[in-house]
């Protein structure tokens, strides 16, 4: 089960949705509401996530668009093994065949990216994200108000815990989680509103949402902490990852991922046939 989700480009969609066309494949499209693709256009072998959101970087939007998808593939699909979520600009560099045999392998695992968030040796100093409010969005005054009430916080030494006595985690926003896994998170954001009250409030939140739930629950030891994925990152920092072209083939040939990203219709063009010569052989 692929759950992609996409914000431009119809065509490379549409191809990459082709190139995971197999009879035990099922793939879902979410389409990000405030894009220009239409929705008639996409390719006939997706199924069309019906409950659209404006996706806008770095807010809840992102989960939000996501937990819409997995609530309608629980609804209409009753037995799956996992949910592989990929964006648009994703290449998967196994064949179908291959890459039923690698997730086969780790049937029992979620593969998730994961760190402990917080300041202590290999964890992810990341913990602003969450202990002051957020706002990427909204009218202006609302954005004001959250500032207002960091500055108070910070003068006073005050910051946000997580609800529940939860430990943070972050990492890649790309997973695969079973069909238990999505279930479980599913349940627990119904069951307990504060959640997303609470990650509405955070930066990021893609970047934390998911791992957080699944490391605080009964199926943090079934984790790989790999999800997979290739992805290059500009050596001075950015926020977001590099355009794959020609000159990393080698680097991604040589990997152990499934998929890589991100690939660019353009800038990957001459990257792309070779990867799917990589992929035929």
């Amino acid at each position: 089960m692929f759950l992609i989700q996409a914000h431009k480009d119809l065509d490379q969609l549409n191809a990459l949705v082709e190139q995971l066309r197999d009879d035990d494949f099922l793939v879902y499209v979410n389409l990000d509401r405030k894009c220009a693709l239409e929705p008639r256009a996409v390719h006939p072998f997706a199924r069309q996530v019906k409950r659209r959101v404006d996706v806008h970087w770095g807010t809840f939007s992102q989960v939000q668009a996501v937990l819409n998808s997995l609530e309608q593939i629980v609804a209409e699909v009753p037995e799956f093994d996992k949910v592989i979520f990929l964006s648009a600009q994703d290449f998967p560099l196994l064949s179908n065949a291959r890459l039923k045999e690698a997730l086969a392998a780790h049937a029992g695992h979620e593969l998730l990216d994961t760190v402990a968030i917080g300041a202590g040796p290999g964890e992810w100093a990341a913990g602003f994200r969450y202990q002051y409010f957020h706002r990427g969005e909204g009218p202006p005054l609302a954005r004001l108000a959250c500032r207002v009430a960091n500055r108070a916080m910070r003068a006073v030494g005050v910051a946000r815990r997580l609800p529940g006595g939860m430990r943070p985690y972050g990492g890649s926003s790309w997973w695969a989680l079973s069909q238990a896994c999505v279930r479980d998170i599913l349940a627990r954001v119904a069951r307990d509103p504060s959640l997303v009250r609470f990650f509405r409030r955070c930066a990021c939140p893609d970047e934390m949402f998911f791992q957080t739930l699944v490391m605080n629950s009964p199926f943090s030891g079934r984790v790989l902490g790999q999800n997979f994925r290739y992805v290059q990152w500009p050596e001075h920092g950015a926020r977001n990852p590099k355009i794959l072209d020609e000159g990393d083939f080698e680097r991604i040939a040589a990997s152990t991922a499934h998929f890589c990203r991100k690939i660019d219709s353009a800038a990957s063009a001459a990257l792309v046939p070779r990867l799917q010569a990589l992929r035929a052989g």
